[in-house]
């Protein structure tokens, strides 16, 4: 496959789900060089790295200790406190109803193929890998909901999405462009091992760690080799010459 030509000190690893951290450190909004936004509550500097553990949510069900964002502390352009919210008694709290999801309008084969283009670009990860998850995930329907409550085109669960700044899961550019990150994220933690990267998509970064490779999971296994097959088949019809993605 077309390899991600990205220098270390561009990359800021985006890996997801949330840490506990003691009480006392205010939250902080972090804004990468990339452009890529988030929420943390806690910084820990690691050689060259920091460590930035984020706001855990309702829906994590990670480890506390087993997740948590690592980039460059060059990749680092700006940190800014998050001010405590201030209550609102709720006698005087206004009435707010409750949001709707946007029904996103049909996509042609081309409007996607360019968000999957221009999100591929921007991680420096092959457009067809891109698809091929899309595709494994909800086989491109825009509106796809699992069993777990995982939502839209990448399948993003909502605790992911919020700490991915995404908020509309069935917003097709939201929800590729949040998937993607994600995805670079793990390639950036397994060192651009495809398989590995494609394991913790599936069942999470703690699993993959907890095995030491692609978790025991006939599910997760079952989803590498489609997602793999998937982008072998779209390698095949693009090309005369087949390009083969090794996965161990």
């Amino acid at each position: 496959m077309k390899r991600r030509f990205k220098p270390r000190t561009a990359l800021a690893a985006l890996a997801v789900l949330a840490s506990a951290c003691p009480p006392l450190h205010a939250a902080e909004h972090i804004t990468l060089r990339n452009g890529f936004e988030l929420d943390c509550i806690r910084r820990v500097p690691s050689g060259d790295r920091v460590r930035l553990y984020l706001i855990p949510t309702a829906a994590s069900t990670q480890p506390a200790d087993a997740n948590y964002i690592e980039v460059l502390a060059t990749s680092v352009l700006r940190v800014e406190t998050i001010p405590d919210p201030t209550p609102t008694p709720a006698a005087l709290a206004p009435a707010v109803a409750a949001p709707t999801p946007t029904q996103p309008a049909a996509l042609t084969p081309s409007e996607i193929h360019q968000l999957l283009a221009r999100a591929g670009a921007l991680h420096n990860i092959d457009a067809d890998l891109v698809a091929s998850v899309v595709q494994a995930e909800s086989g491109g329907n825009a509106r796809a909901v699992s069993r777990a409550g995982a939502q839209g085109l990448m399948q993003l669960m909502p605790g992911t999405a919020s700490l991915l700044n995404v908020r509309d899961s069935f917003a097709p550019e939201q929800n590729i462009g949040g998937g993607t990150a994600y995805l670079d994220a793990l390639l950036t933690r397994y060192n651009d091992n495809i398989a590995l990267a494609l394991a913790a998509y599936n069942a999470g970064p703690a699993a993959v760690d907890r095995y030491r490779g692609i978790p025991p999971y006939a599910e997760t296994r079952a989803y590498v080799a489609r997602v793999i097959r998937e982008f072998n088949r779209r390698k095949r019809a693009a090309a005369p010459a087949p390009t083969q993605l090794a996965a161990k």
